[in-house]
């Protein structure tokens, strides 16, 4: 299949390379006879011509096959990187251009023809052929920079379930939300496996279910405390985090010869320092004040250092993520023993 594969190129850049001079400028012999010629016709339009001086030299051009003339064109191979030029054009100042290409690798074989790549696999039962046509084939980059987003849904762990309803801390189902910035390197180590790392700010909000308590300073903790002084409608507690991380991804996408998006998953650890931490409690006034809101400083009673596990899960170009704080939200004894968590999506 390859040498026919081979002989086909060869005929294609003839054509391209020859037909206009041949048709109007002949090959002549001395008397002006043109010589005796054998034209192989394909396609529409294509053709290659084969000259032969005598009537010899035509029988045994009639006993050749395709596989013979093949290796009548004593073709070398690079050793060192496996390619192998069929066509090549001497211009005047001595520079060579490759017209045909051809690289093989096992049972793969890439034919260059000018802009347009052919691949042929037959490593497998059948044989597979690919016709690419414009740039350069683009190439999985050892290593690259991105920047990326995380939006996700926060709540925490209580001895290892979410906090129930008569609980003052319990978190809203929806409105929790956290917001990732980072920077990415990624590092490929093999086809298909990666080492991802990156710094990036990330913002939290847990929003309480009872919105008429407020998160306060105590003398020696945290304090929520139920207002019945005012009409609440808005109660949460935010904090901020500079957070590095590291992962393995296994990309099984990119495990393939021509690579897509496909399913990946990724797994590593996380460190963040604390940047800030308030409670923020908004009300009206029983008597129908407008608007108001308070802010409390509550940064006293949070850790200053979180480290955790993250996690992700790539379908196709979409991608989510979970985040598990593996220490408690609050200082020992400042606070219940909670654990953050947070499920979300990847921009």
């Amino acid at each position: 299949m390859k040498k026919y594969l081979l002989l086909f190129c060869l005929m294609a850049v003839v054509q391209v390379a020859f037909a206009s001079s041949l048709k109007e400028n002949p090959i002549l012999t001395e008397s002006g006879i043109q010589k005796d010629s054998v034209v192989v016709e394909f396609g529409k339009s294509g053709r290659i011509v084969i000259l032969v001086d005598s009537k010899e030299d035509f029988e045994k051009l009639k006993l050749m096959n395709i596989n013979q003339i093949i290796s009548e064109l004593d073709l070398e191979e690079n050793e060192e990187t496996g390619e192998l030029t069929i066509v090549e054009i001497k211009k005047r100042d001595g520079s060579v251009k490759e017209v045909v290409k051809v690289y093989e690798n096992g049972g793969n074989t890439e034919v260059n023809v000018g802009g347009m790549r052919v691949y042929v696999d037959e490593s497998g039962e059948n044989t597979r052929v690919k016709v690419e046509t414009g740039g350069k084939k683009k190439t999985d980059s050892p290593f690259r920079s991105y920047f990326n987003i995380d939006l996700g849904i926060n709540n925490y762990l209580e001895n290892g379930a979410f906090p129930t309803s008569d609980k003052p801390y319990a978190v809203k189902g929806w409105g929790s939300w956290m917001v990732g910035v980072n920077w990415m390197g990624s590092q490929r180590i093999t086809k298909g496996f990666h080492w991802d790392f990156g710094l990036g700010f990330h913002f939290y909000n847990f929003k309480l279910e009872n919105r008429d308590f407020q998160a306060l300073r105590g003398e020696d903790a945290i304090d929520f405390s139920q207002r019945t002084d005012v009409d609440g409608f808005k109660s949460k507690l935010s904090t901020t985090y500079l957070t590095g991380t590291t992962m393995l991804k296994l990309d099984f996408g990119k495990m393939k010869e021509n690579s897509r998006a496909g399913l990946s998953i990724a797994a590593g650890p996380y460190v963040g320092y604390r940047l800030g931490g308030q409670s923020k409690f908004a009300y009206r006034e029983i008597d129908g004040s407008g608007r108001r809101k308070d802010k409390e400083p509550t940064g006293l009673y949070l850790q200053n250092f979180r480290y955790g596990v993250r996690g992700e899960l790539g379908i196709g170009r979409v991608k989510f993520f979970t985040t598990y704080d593996l220490n408690e939200l609050f200082q020992e004894g400042k606070g219940p023993e909670l654990n953050p968590i947070t499920f979300g999506v990847v921009f």
